[in-house]
């Protein structure tokens, strides 16, 4: 039997990103609201004619990365125009969600390389949008990566229940629906139990 190939969604795949500068200090961060992104690495070729044919020779890798968003108040969104007008060097990821590794790590292509032009339109009958083209130094890294706490969140929340949130209650009291709850659930449950819902607390 032939295995299932995956497509990958345009929608789950997603552009991160911080200045080289901070990497000490803050976590990579999500562009919000982003509508496009491109990854387009390229290498030139060329033939010289001899007398046994045709030579190929090829140019060093060239890589441009382009991301289109919502123009919003963030950070980051602050960060890539101190990259183009201070000429800063910006790390990127971009990570797919849909394709993860045994140990739950995401797929992820890891670049160095600087803003070089940021588009802004701003029509009246519609959102504030840029458009951000980086040029990436050197060979893009291909590995695996885990999402900090927030950036999870960010992408993809999870589920809460109704208690409040702090450090030691971070799902507030939830517990999020696994496959093998299937058919799970039952109204015969202890005194204690039903206690806890909402309104049967009779002190």
């Amino acid at each position: 039997m032939t295995d299932e190939i995956q497509v990958l969604q345009g929608i789950d795949t997603l552009l991160f990103a911080r200045l080289l500068e901070n990497a000490g200090k803050e976590e990579g961060r999500l562009i919000p609201y982003q509508t496009s992104l491109s990854f387009d690495p390229q290498r030139d070729s060329d033939s010289t004619a001899t007398k046994s044919g045709n030579v190929a020779t090829t140019s060093s890798l060239e890589t441009n990365l382009e991301v289109e968003f919502v123009n919003n108040i963030s950070k980051i969104s602050d960060d890539l125009y101190t990259s183009l007008f201070k000429n800063k060097k910006v790390e990127t990821w971009i990570v797919y969600r849909k394709r993860r590794n045994d140990e739950g790590k995401y797929y992820a292509i890891y670049m160095r390389g600087t803003v070089t032009e940021d588009s802004n339109d701003n029509d009246p009958d519609d959102n504030s949008t840029r458009d951000v083209t980086f040029t990436i130094d050197g060979t893009p890294k291909f590995g695996w990566l885990t999402l900090p706490e927030k950036a999870q969140a960010e992408v993809d929340y999870v589920f809460r229940g109704l208690e409040t949130i702090d450090d030691s209650n971070k799902n507030g009291g939830g517990t999020e629906w696994q496959d093998t709850d299937t058919g799970a659930g039952s109204d015969d449950v202890s005194a204690n139990e039903s206690n806890q819902m909402p309104g049967n607390n009779k002190e």
